[in-house]
């Protein structure tokens, strides 16, 4: 019998015999995540709009100007690339949606897992290297709202293997997005200084561009480019080990 809202277990994908480092999360989670499919996609889209908020976009309350925060202190053109983890969290509910409609999107599973894997380990990385600065600017249920709500993405990101098999030009489309989000953050702005999560310690400076001290920008950088690489590796050895599977004998 099925409950109410989930998927029927008939419609689940079945689980290749991945190695333990590709796929971590235990198959009756992997399982319990995709019947509950429109859930898991509702409290990412809800995260997305909380994450737009926390990044600048405050329709709410009208007391507020529409754009605050961040999103203030950065050129309109560069929005696009700003808020970072409410776009991958966009990316895995496009994800997981697409498929529950049977209309599975590589593009969207690649984007997806490299938003999730990168945001959901980059930003406890800096919550943690710079935890006097955000606690000093955060409640701690606030701090630790944002460290597990993270670590939540990278429990979602190891699921999408599940319904992607990760093609190398799907994997191409995700390195070159978030290739960018590495080059504008940290390397070449373009318009204005770097672009990268505004970290504690960062100011408005008398140019009207953040400023970025040295001692953050690069831990920052460091995090963010390691983790980045390994996204692309952990795809593609999703895509190898599949192949192998599938070119064994038996199957």
């Amino acid at each position: 019998m099925t409950l109410p809202g989930l998927l029927p277990r008939s419609r689940l994908p079945d689980r290749d015999a991945l190695p333990r480092w590709l796929a971590p999360v235990p198959q009756a989670v992997e399982d319990l995540g995709l019947q509950a499919v429109w859930l898991v996609v509702a409290i990412n889209l809800v995260g997305t709009a909380f994450g737009f908020w926390y990044y600048g976009v405050h329709p709410l309350p009208l007391s507020d100007p529409l754009i605050v925060g961040q999103l203030a202190a950065e050129p309109a053109l560069m929005w696009p690339l700003v808020p970072d983890s409410p776009v991958a969290t966009l990316f895995i509910a496009l994800a997981f949606g697409a498929w529950a409609l049977g209309r599975n999107s590589e593009y969207l599973n690649a984007l997806a897992f490299f938003g999730c894997w990168k945001l959901g380990l980059w930003t406890p990385y800096v919550l943690l290297v710079f935890a006097d600065g955000f606690r000093a600017v955060n409640p701690l249920p606030m701090y630790l709202f944002l460290l597990f709500s993270h670590l939540a993405m990278v429990l979602q990101a190891f699921v999408l293997h599940r319904i992607s098999d990760f093609p190398v030009r799907a994997v191409a489309v995700a390195v070159l997005w978030y290739g960018l989000n590495d080059l504008v953050d940290y390397f070449v702005p373009v318009v204005g200084t770097p672009h990268h999560t505004l970290i504690p310690g960062q100011i408005v400076g008398a140019d009207g561009f953040l400023t970025h001290p040295s001692e953050i920008h690069l831990l920052a950088a460091a995090g963010a480019v390691v983790l980045t690489l390994t996204a692309t590796f952990l795809t593609l050895s999703t895509r190898v080990k599949k192949l192998e599977l599938f070119a064994e004998p038996d199957r």
